[in-house]
């Protein structure tokens, strides 16, 4: 295995459309989807697709009323938890993008492109929501927070810690780690954040901005199953890399993210969200933890959590198993929810 990673070349006159490795193989570069080496890369595409979504098709007026009704707690988490949204999608959106010049393979890196886009919805989401909600300044205060928030601080280095090593140094070994804090990012630190919206939304509260938060949870469990795809494949493909170290790797870094995520869940909701309980919401982010070492191929951080501990976030289970559409118990396929359904299945 080479020491560094090679960029993906514009195009390439000798080597076969159908990639010959996930990295440092040999491509054409022209991507033809009936010529692909991974078969589940195309429906892949098509769910990333069938997921499409814009802010603009969502009504804000029933939470611009609403929003002056929350109690001040509950002000005050909605604004830090968009904060933390902002900067991580934002990471993520260049991320994705440097991920994708060092894949050999045409179809994963058209993958990447599409994820990349739907970060930039994510991030432009947020927006949206908040120029409903609050003036200009206090919009551009809130997108200031990851900078000053000491909590939201260490959980985002920990993330960016991760990605900068493999930019810096672009080797497999720091490639495959940063894939590891990529479904840390996508897969368990928007949850405790997730878990405050729906809770709003089942109390019939802000139901406009849980439907975009469900949106972005959907999209989000897409990208997590895309870069546990090429977490396996790449370890598959290099044996070298395929080591126990590197599986408990997986674990190890998921227990220290759950820590933080659990930090940050007592920081924005603790005792002070009614209708959460910090207990299970804790056991939440352990489950959720041992969900994604599963889907990775590794051993589960927290063997004694078995359940989901929170039944209602009844989106969770079922954006997971790809069932259903959490608003209206039915496959999306761009029909947007109404304000006023879904929350009584919760």
């Amino acid at each position: 295995m080479e020491q560094t990673m090679r960029e993906r070349q514009l195009y390439d006159l000798n080597a076969p459309n159908q990639s010959t490795g996930i990295i440092n193989g040999e491509s054409s570069n022209v991507l033809n989807w009936d010529d692909v080496r991974f078969k589940w890369a195309y429906p892949m595409y098509k769910n990333m697709l069938a997921n499409f979504w814009t802010p603009f098709e969502i009504n804000m007026s029933n939470d611009q009323k609403q929003w002056a009704e929350l109690t001040e707690d509950e002000r005050e988490s909605f604004k830090k938890i968009i904060g933390l949204l902002a900067f991580l999608d934002s990471v993520q959106t260049d991320y994705s993008a440097k991920v994708a010049d060092y894949l050999t393979d045409s179809s994963l890196a058209a993958l990447m492109q599409v994820l990349s886009f739907q970060e930039v919805v994510h991030n432009q989401s947020y927006s949206y929501v908040l120029s409903s909600l609050v003036d200009k300044q206090e919009q551009d205060a809130i997108f200031e927070y990851w900078k000053h928030d000491e909590v939201l601080m260490e959980r985002n280095q920990f993330i960016a810690d991760g990605y900068e090593r493999f930019v810096k140094e672009k080797s497999p070994q720091a490639f495959i780690e940063s894939v590891v804090y990529d479904v840390v990012l996508e897969g368990l630190f928007f949850y405790a954040g997730f878990a405050f919206f729906y809770n709003l939304a089942r109390n019939q509260k802000m139901v406009s901005t849980s439907t975009m938060i469900n949106y972005i949870n959907r999209d989000e469990l897409l990208h997590v199953n895309l870069f546990a795809h090429i977490f396996k494949e790449t370890l598959n493909e290099n044996p070298e890399l395929n080591t126990d170290e590197n599986l408990q790797f997986v674990t190890d870094t998921f227990r220290e993210a759950t820590a933080l995520e659990v930090k940050w869940g007592e920081h924005i909701i603790g005792n002070k969200i009614d209708g959460i309980n910090m207990n299970e919401l804790e056991q939440y982010i352990q489950y959720t933890a041992n969900k994604r070492c599963k889907l990775m191929g590794a051993p589960i951080p927290f063997p004694d959590v078995q359940d989901n501990p929170l039944k209602w976030i009844k989106a969770y289970k079922d954006a997971d198993e790809g069932k259903s559409d959490f608003f209206e118990q039915k496959s999306r396929q761009y029909t947007k929810v109404s304000d006023d359904n879904g929350f009584d299945e919760l």
